[in-house]
Protein backbone atom coordinates (compact mmCIF):
# COMPACT_ATOMS: atom_id res chain seq x y z
CA UNK A 1 0.00 0.00 0.00
CA UNK A 2 1.46 3.80 -1.07
CA UNK A 3 1.72 5.88 1.49
CA UNK A 4 1.09 9.18 0.03
CA UNK A 5 1.70 12.70 2.55
CA UNK A 6 0.27 16.18 1.76
CA UNK A 7 1.89 19.81 2.64
CA UNK A 8 0.19 22.73 1.31
CA UNK A 9 -0.75 26.21 1.57
CA UNK A 10 -4.03 25.17 0.38
CA UNK A 11 -6.08 25.89 3.81
CA UNK A 12 -9.47 23.61 4.90
CA UNK A 13 -12.04 25.77 3.03
CA UNK A 14 -11.78 25.14 -0.42
CA UNK A 15 -12.19 22.15 -2.78
CA UNK A 16 -8.22 21.81 -3.90
CA UNK A 17 -7.34 19.49 -0.67
CA UNK A 18 -10.60 17.01 -1.64
CA UNK A 19 -9.65 17.43 -5.30
CA UNK A 20 -5.99 16.04 -4.77
CA UNK A 21 -7.26 12.89 -2.91
CA UNK A 22 -9.64 12.66 -5.42
CA UNK A 23 -7.52 12.00 -8.57
CA UNK A 24 -5.15 10.08 -5.90
CA UNK A 25 -7.38 7.07 -5.63
CA UNK A 26 -8.02 7.14 -8.82
CA UNK A 27 -4.51 6.81 -10.02
CA UNK A 28 -3.73 5.00 -7.08
CA UNK A 29 -6.27 2.67 -5.56
CA UNK A 30 -5.11 1.28 -2.53
CA UNK A 31 -3.48 4.52 -1.45
CA UNK A 32 -2.65 6.08 2.03
CA UNK A 33 -3.06 8.88 2.42
CA UNK A 34 -1.96 11.18 5.58
CA UNK A 35 -2.39 14.86 5.75
CA UNK A 36 0.78 16.46 7.34
CA UNK A 37 -0.25 20.37 7.02
CA UNK A 38 -2.85 22.34 5.03
CA UNK A 39 -2.11 25.40 6.88
CA UNK A 40 1.29 26.65 6.05
CA UNK A 41 1.37 30.19 5.53
CA UNK A 42 0.85 30.88 1.71
CA UNK A 43 3.94 30.93 0.02
CA UNK A 44 5.99 30.50 2.78
CA UNK A 45 8.20 27.85 2.21
CA UNK A 46 10.54 28.15 5.15
CA UNK A 47 7.46 27.38 7.57
CA UNK A 48 6.49 24.59 4.63
CA UNK A 49 10.16 23.16 5.08
CA UNK A 50 10.33 23.18 9.02
CA UNK A 51 6.88 21.61 9.15
CA UNK A 52 7.69 18.66 6.55
CA UNK A 53 11.26 18.42 8.19
CA UNK A 54 9.71 17.62 11.11
CA UNK A 55 7.22 15.07 9.92
CA UNK A 56 8.68 12.92 6.96
CA UNK A 57 11.23 10.83 9.42
CA UNK A 58 8.15 9.65 11.20
CA UNK A 59 7.17 7.86 8.12
CA UNK A 60 8.10 4.48 6.30
CA UNK A 61 10.75 4.39 3.98
CA UNK A 62 9.50 4.72 0.57
CA UNK A 63 6.71 6.99 1.50
CA UNK A 64 5.53 9.42 -1.11
CA UNK A 65 5.51 13.26 0.29
CA UNK A 66 3.79 15.79 -2.01
CA UNK A 67 4.56 19.47 -1.26
CA UNK A 68 2.25 22.01 -2.91
CA UNK A 69 3.38 25.00 -1.46
CA UNK A 70 4.56 27.85 -3.90
CA UNK A 71 4.44 25.33 -6.48
CA UNK A 72 3.54 27.27 -9.71
CA UNK A 73 5.85 26.34 -12.54
CA UNK A 74 7.41 29.07 -13.88
CA UNK A 75 10.99 29.55 -15.72
CA UNK A 76 12.92 30.18 -12.21
CA UNK A 77 10.47 27.51 -10.33
CA UNK A 78 11.15 24.42 -11.58
CA UNK A 79 9.26 20.80 -10.63
CA UNK A 80 11.46 18.38 -9.35
CA UNK A 81 11.00 14.76 -7.54
CA UNK A 82 13.67 13.89 -5.19
CA UNK A 83 14.72 10.88 -2.99
CA UNK A 84 16.65 11.42 0.12
CA UNK A 85 16.85 9.73 3.14
CA UNK A 86 14.72 6.19 1.58
CA UNK A 87 11.95 8.83 0.93
CA UNK A 88 10.46 10.45 -1.86
CA UNK A 89 9.56 14.22 -2.58
CA UNK A 90 7.30 15.57 -4.67
CA UNK A 91 7.34 19.57 -5.39
CA UNK A 92 9.05 22.77 -6.61
CA UNK A 93 12.38 23.46 -6.78
CA UNK A 94 11.77 26.53 -4.69
CA UNK A 95 14.36 26.34 -1.60
CA UNK A 96 11.85 23.90 0.59
CA UNK A 97 13.93 20.73 -0.72
CA UNK A 98 16.93 22.28 -0.37
CA UNK A 99 16.39 22.61 3.60
CA UNK A 100 15.83 18.59 3.86
CA UNK A 101 18.99 18.18 1.76
CA UNK A 102 20.67 20.29 4.00
CA UNK A 103 20.54 17.12 7.03
CA UNK A 104 20.81 14.50 4.30
CA UNK A 105 22.08 14.02 0.66
CA UNK A 106 19.97 13.47 -1.59
CA UNK A 107 20.22 10.02 -2.97
CA UNK A 108 18.84 11.18 -6.74
CA UNK A 109 17.33 14.59 -7.91
CA UNK A 110 15.08 15.01 -11.46
CA UNK A 111 13.77 17.71 -12.96
CA UNK A 112 10.21 16.52 -13.61
CA UNK A 113 9.75 17.04 -17.48
CA UNK A 114 5.89 15.29 -18.13
CA UNK A 115 4.75 18.62 -18.55
CA UNK A 116 3.70 18.71 -22.38
CA UNK A 117 2.12 15.30 -21.93
CA UNK A 118 -0.52 16.86 -19.18
CA UNK A 119 -2.83 19.59 -19.47
CA UNK A 120 -2.25 21.41 -15.73
CA UNK A 121 -3.51 24.37 -14.54
CA UNK A 122 -3.42 22.87 -10.93
CA UNK A 123 0.62 21.21 -10.83
CA UNK A 124 -0.39 19.98 -7.63
CA UNK A 125 -3.13 17.72 -8.82
CA UNK A 126 -2.30 17.15 -12.51
CA UNK A 127 1.37 16.55 -12.39
CA UNK A 128 2.50 15.99 -8.75
CA UNK A 129 -0.24 13.13 -8.58
CA UNK A 130 0.96 11.47 -11.71
CA UNK A 131 4.85 11.66 -10.87
CA UNK A 132 3.51 9.89 -7.24
CA UNK A 133 1.56 7.31 -9.11
CA UNK A 134 4.49 6.15 -10.97
CA UNK A 135 6.75 6.21 -8.12
CA UNK A 136 4.65 4.22 -6.07
CA UNK A 137 4.71 1.52 -9.34
CA UNK A 138 8.11 0.88 -8.92
CA UNK A 139 8.76 3.52 -11.61
CA UNK A 140 12.57 5.05 -11.77
CA UNK A 141 12.27 9.00 -11.29
CA UNK A 142 14.41 8.39 -14.36
CA UNK A 143 11.63 8.21 -16.71
CA UNK A 144 9.53 11.42 -15.14
CA UNK A 145 12.53 13.61 -15.67
CA UNK A 146 16.11 14.77 -16.46
CA UNK A 147 18.86 13.86 -13.81
CA UNK A 148 20.00 17.46 -12.08
CA UNK A 149 23.38 17.97 -9.44
CA UNK A 150 21.68 20.25 -7.25
CA UNK A 151 18.55 21.88 -5.74
CA UNK A 152 17.88 25.24 -5.55
CA UNK A 153 18.80 27.28 -2.00
CA UNK A 154 17.76 30.79 -1.14
CA UNK A 155 19.76 33.42 -0.02
CA UNK A 156 19.49 35.10 3.75
CA UNK A 157 17.79 32.15 5.03
CA UNK A 158 20.81 30.60 6.98
CA UNK A 159 22.32 31.84 10.01
CA UNK A 160 25.43 34.16 9.59
CA UNK A 161 28.57 33.81 11.49
CA UNK A 162 30.70 37.11 11.75
CA UNK A 163 34.77 36.78 11.08
CA UNK A 164 35.40 37.14 14.61
CA UNK A 165 33.56 33.76 14.87
CA UNK A 166 31.45 35.64 18.36
CA UNK A 167 28.35 36.07 16.74
CA UNK A 168 25.36 33.98 15.27
CA UNK A 169 22.71 36.20 13.39
CA UNK A 170 19.70 34.32 12.84
CA UNK A 171 15.88 34.64 11.85
CA UNK A 172 12.62 33.56 13.14
CA UNK A 173 11.50 31.04 10.70
CA UNK A 174 8.36 29.72 12.45
CA UNK A 175 5.68 30.40 14.67
CA UNK A 176 3.77 27.31 16.66
CA UNK A 177 0.23 27.34 17.63
CA UNK A 178 1.39 27.99 21.42
CA UNK A 179 2.83 31.21 19.87
CA UNK A 180 6.56 29.69 20.49
CA UNK A 181 9.23 30.93 17.95
CA UNK A 182 11.47 28.55 16.36
CA UNK A 183 14.95 29.77 15.05
CA UNK A 184 16.92 28.88 12.32
CA UNK A 185 19.93 28.80 14.70
CA UNK A 186 20.61 24.51 14.87
CA UNK A 187 22.06 22.99 18.54
CA UNK A 188 25.08 21.92 16.36
CA UNK A 189 26.03 25.35 15.17
CA UNK A 190 25.20 26.94 18.86
CA UNK A 191 27.76 24.49 20.09
CA UNK A 192 30.39 24.43 17.46
CA UNK A 193 31.02 28.01 18.21
CA UNK A 194 30.09 28.30 21.56
CA UNK A 195 33.40 27.18 22.80
CA UNK A 196 32.60 26.91 26.38
CA UNK A 197 32.02 30.92 26.22
CA UNK A 198 29.28 32.77 27.97
CA UNK A 199 26.42 33.92 25.69
CA UNK A 200 23.93 36.53 25.52
CA UNK A 201 21.01 35.67 22.82
CA UNK A 202 19.07 38.39 22.25
CA UNK A 203 15.61 39.00 20.38
CA UNK A 204 14.59 42.43 20.24
CA UNK A 205 15.58 43.63 23.75
CA UNK A 206 14.83 40.56 25.20
CA UNK A 207 17.85 39.10 26.72
CA UNK A 208 18.03 35.03 27.67
CA UNK A 209 21.74 33.10 29.13
CA UNK A 210 20.53 29.68 28.82
CA UNK A 211 19.20 27.32 26.73
CA UNK A 212 17.00 24.61 28.08
CA UNK A 213 16.63 21.37 27.23
CA UNK A 214 12.93 21.06 28.28
CA UNK A 215 10.37 23.74 28.59
CA UNK A 216 10.40 22.59 32.59
CA UNK A 217 13.88 23.05 33.66
CA UNK A 218 13.00 26.58 34.37
CA UNK A 219 10.99 25.33 37.44
CA UNK A 220 13.37 24.59 40.36
CA UNK A 221 10.84 21.94 41.40
CA UNK A 222 12.16 21.72 45.12
CA UNK A 223 11.97 25.16 45.83
CA UNK A 224 9.03 26.32 43.38
CA UNK A 225 5.51 25.80 42.37
CA UNK A 226 4.69 25.24 38.55
CA UNK A 227 2.69 27.54 38.49
CA UNK A 228 4.62 30.53 39.81
CA UNK A 229 6.54 30.18 36.64
CA UNK A 230 3.91 30.63 34.59
CA UNK A 231 4.36 33.29 31.67
CA UNK A 232 8.64 33.50 32.42
CA UNK A 233 10.24 33.51 29.24
CA UNK A 234 12.97 31.00 28.22
CA UNK A 235 14.83 29.40 25.80
CA UNK A 236 14.91 26.09 24.72
CA UNK A 237 16.32 23.39 22.25
CA UNK A 238 12.97 21.79 20.41
CA UNK A 239 12.48 18.43 19.41
CA UNK A 240 14.25 19.48 16.01
CA UNK A 241 17.31 20.97 17.86
CA UNK A 242 16.71 24.51 16.64
CA UNK A 243 17.09 27.15 19.36
CA UNK A 244 13.43 28.16 20.17
CA UNK A 245 12.35 30.84 22.09
CA UNK A 246 8.93 30.17 24.87
CA UNK A 247 6.63 31.33 27.48
CA UNK A 248 6.28 29.01 30.09
CA UNK A 249 2.79 27.10 29.73
CA UNK A 250 1.77 29.44 27.43
CA UNK A 251 -1.52 30.13 25.94
CA UNK A 252 -2.38 32.86 23.47
CA UNK A 253 -6.26 33.30 25.16
CA UNK A 254 -4.48 34.20 28.67
CA UNK A 255 -0.72 34.48 29.79
CA UNK A 256 0.17 35.12 25.49
CA UNK A 257 2.91 33.10 23.91
CA UNK A 258 6.65 34.51 22.93
CA UNK A 259 5.58 35.52 19.43
CA UNK A 260 2.85 37.98 21.12
CA UNK A 261 4.81 38.53 24.60
CA UNK A 262 8.08 39.69 23.11
CA UNK A 263 7.03 40.72 19.80
CA UNK A 264 8.54 38.64 17.33
CA UNK A 265 7.39 37.43 13.99
CA UNK A 266 8.10 35.38 10.68
CA UNK A 267 12.26 37.01 9.69
CA UNK A 268 12.85 39.08 12.73
CA UNK A 269 16.72 38.72 13.65
CA UNK A 270 17.99 36.74 16.18
CA UNK A 271 21.43 37.29 17.80
CA UNK A 272 23.92 35.04 19.78
CA UNK A 273 26.71 36.64 21.56
CA UNK A 274 29.44 34.64 22.46
CA UNK A 275 31.64 36.96 25.37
Amino acid sequence: MAIITLTTDFGERDHFVGAIKGFILSEIEDANIVDISHLVSPFNIVEAAYIIGNAYKTFPKGSIHIIGVDSELTPVNKHVAVAIDGHFFIGADNGILSFLANEVNPEKIVEINIHDRIKSVFPVLDVFVKVAGHISRGGTLEVIGKAIKKLKMPKGLSPIINNEENQITGSVIYIDNYGNVVTNISKRLFETYKRGRGFELWARNHKFTNVYHKYSDVVNFDTESVNKKDGEKLAIFNSASLIELAIYRSNLDTVGGASTLLGLKYRDPITINFI
